[in-house]
């Protein structure tokens, strides 16, 4: 199978040119006009990033800071094309986080030798991360959740919410948005009732719940899945949830139906 790579670059005869070498030298290429690809990213996990530096809506260096501050991203390598070879400009790809960097115009031999050094550098990490079983493996059509290979009880509200983070590994979700993707319209429930969720779930999954690794809490907004997850959903299951139906990279999120939820009970 080959190796996916993404290409970030706003020039046409660039982009072109590049994509055409590392074609012919094997490897799975798409480009992109725009620095916003954290989404695309998280979803086909490319073998690695290819970036201009500058580019019309943004750089490549909040790019890249952007991806190693991501847990679910930060291992993919990333290769800057730099207009020049001015060596502040060499220092910032690097220092933000880059492993190699180009200078244009540069030929398609050196393109593929750069791309293929940082890959043979990096790849016994890279393959021993893809070679890792999955912490969590959720089957959606029998309702189950293994961790770490061992079955975990859960009940089906448990059990939904953790369903419904897995399909959005890595991204942050506000209670009120939870409450509204997997409660739905229950009556009776408060942004506490996620709270307690949550709670409960990590007690079955978590190797220690006072410090957890899979199911993190982003201070002041909501809370995000971070585990290595393999899933079985359903062919006929479709998620229409705010996050899948916005636009990669955006999330649109519903107006929140406070007035169904009553501040005394917790109905989970």
């Amino acid at each position: 199978m080959s190796q996916l790579i993404f290409l970030v670059e706003r020039d046409l005869e660039t982009t072109t040119g590049s994509q055409q070498a590392l074609e012919q030298a094997g490897y799975e290429v798409r480009s992109f006009q725009t620095v916003d690809i954290l989404a695309e990213a998280q979803l086909e996990s490319p073998a690695l990033l290819l970036v201009a530096l500058m580019m019309p809506d943004g750089n490549g260096v909040q790019l890249c800071r952007a991806l190693r501050n991501n847990p679910l991203l930060a291992h993919i390598p990333v290769v800057f094309m730099l207009e020049d070879d001015r060596e502040e400009h060499r220092i910032l790809a690097l220092d933000c986080g880059g492993d190699d960097c180009i200078v244009k115009p540069f030929s398609s031999r050196e393109l593929v030798a750069r791309v293929q050094a940082v890959l043979r550098r990096l790849g016994p990490r890279l393959q021993g991360l893809r070679n890792q079983p999955p912490e969590l493996v959720i089957d959606s059509s029998a309702m189950k959740l293994s961790v770490r290979g061992s079955d975990v009880p859960t009940t089906s509200l448990e059990f939904r919410l953790i369903e419904y983070l897995a399909r959005h590994r890595g991204q942050v979700f506000t209670r009120d948005l939870l409450l509204d993707a997997v409660w739905g319209e229950t009556q009776f429930v408060t942004p506490r009732s996620v709270d307690a969720c949550i709670r409960r779930i990590r007690e079955k999954i978590e190797p220690d719940r006072n410090a957890p690794t899979y199911l993190k809490t982003v201070r002041g907004v909501g809370y995000r899945l971070d585990a290595q997850t393999s899933w079985n959903f359903t062919s006929s299951e479709g998620c229409d949830c705010p996050a899948c139906a916005a636009p990669p990279g955006i999330l649109k999120m519903r107006p929140v139906r406070h007035g169904r939820r009553r501040r005394a009970a917790q109905a989970d």
